[in-house]
């Protein structure tokens, strides 16, 4: 063969393990540049879809090991006083980490930047199988020997379905609360419009019932998942790969969305009849807010919670309407006077992450709560 004989490109091409480099050679620098950009996205998007388990952002501790949670304790560097600050994190599919998401998104640090000097959050466990018998009462149960431990009173702040269990505690002991803050917090599931209310009542239990036990007794975090993502199925299965795809060299927001995925993607199993009693005793028949709920042996009345409130709603929230949260003023028994309500941008989880609401809500309510001792 002549040594200068040149190798034709569609008889190399035809050797499979050589395509991609006699690809690029053919086509030039740019195919390199796309070839490489395209395996980043693919490493990445594998990443998000796929990450590691959220971390807590601040150092704490861990004060009690209990069979449904973690208590955590948080303490600032210095100063700070008055009572023990609960924040009661959602238990509804994903990690409590929420409440000290990311160092400047944390509840947690601004609480404590802003004078309040004993702050726990609620850590709760994922189910286990074992779990899987745990209703409503084995969580108040256990939230109220928290508060106990704490020395009988605190300041609550429910986040989100931590608000009902708060809002049931504060009916079941009263006196256990010193102030309840509400947080997107769904007390009457029938008000407003939301897409959560109309799934709710549109889907029979029985569904639901299904897909416990297809869980073997308990609800899988991912049909959660699932779910959630179905409700923006655009924003979630294609907006989401594109804008990676154009971010995909942009250092910062890798870091960002990689951030949020480890929260995100890392959904939490949780207890069958919890989770049913949720649906059908608070989302489908509303018990709660119609005073027909019974906690621990007791029927709730909300009239007779008389302590200072605060209520945070979300314009754009579309998880709990500002209407379900904003409710509670007239359940409740408290004066109008003791009750705040506070209206902010943005949506359900920018409430307790976001930057701009943690800037400017969260600091008046550490001051609110300060002022009540």
């Amino acid at each position: 063969m002549d040594a200068h004989a040149t190798i034709s490109p569609d008889h190399e091409h035809s050797v499979p393990f050589f395509w991609p480099l006699t690809a690029a050679l053919t086509l030039g620098e740019k195919a390199i540049e796309t070839m490489q950009r395209n395996l980043d996205f693919a490493a990445e998007a594998g990443e998000i879809e796929n990450p590691p388990a959220p971390e807590w952002a601040s150092a704490n501790t861990v004060r009690l090991d209990m069979d449904t949670m973690r208590l955590r304790a948080f303490r600032p560097s210095a100063g700070g006083s008055g009572l023990p600050v609960l924040i009661d994190a959602p238990y509804a599919g994903h990690s409590a980490t929420i409440a000290d998401y990311d160092q400047g998104q944390s509840l947690v640090q601004t609480l404590m930047a802003n004078g309040l000097g004993q702050v726990f959050v609620t850590d709760w466990k994922p189910a286990t199988p074992q779990m899987r018998y745990f209703g409503i009462d084995t969580y108040l149960a256990e939230l109220n020997a928290v508060i106990d431990d704490l020395g009988g009173e605190v300041h609550l702040i429910g986040l989100c379905q931590g608000g009902w269990l708060g809002t049931m505690l504060a009916a079941r002991f009263p006196g256990k609360l010193r102030s309840l803050t509400l947080a997107g917090s769904p007390i009457d599931t029938d008000a407003g419009t939301g897409p959560i209310r109309q799934l709710a009542h549109s889907l029979p239990l029985a569904v639901y019932e299904e897909m416990v036990a297809a869980g073997g007794g308990t609800m899988p975090g991912r049909f959660m998942l699932t779910g959630w993502k179905n409700m923006h199925p655009g924003k979630q299965y294609l907006e989401k790969f594109e804008t990676l795809y154009r971010h995909v060299e942009d250092a910062d927001y890798l870091a960002r969305t990689e951030k949020f995925a480890s929260w995100y993607e890392n959904p939490v199993d949780l207890p069958g009849r919890y989770y049913l009693e949720a649906i059908g005793q608070l989302f489908k028949e509303n018990r709660l807010a119609k005073g027909r709920f019974v906690a621990l042996g007791r029927t709730l009345d909300l009239a007779r919670i008389t302590i200072p409130l605060y209520l945070l709603a979300g314009e754009a929230d579309d998880i709990t309407t500002r209407e379900q949260v904003f409710r509670a003023a007239e359940l409740f028994g408290t004066p109008a006077d003791q009750v705040r309500k506070c209206l902010v941008p943005g949506g359900h989880i920018g409430l307790f992450m976001g930057r701009e609401t943690l800037k400017t809500a969260w600091p008046d309510i550490a001051r609110w709560i300060g002022q009540l001792g």
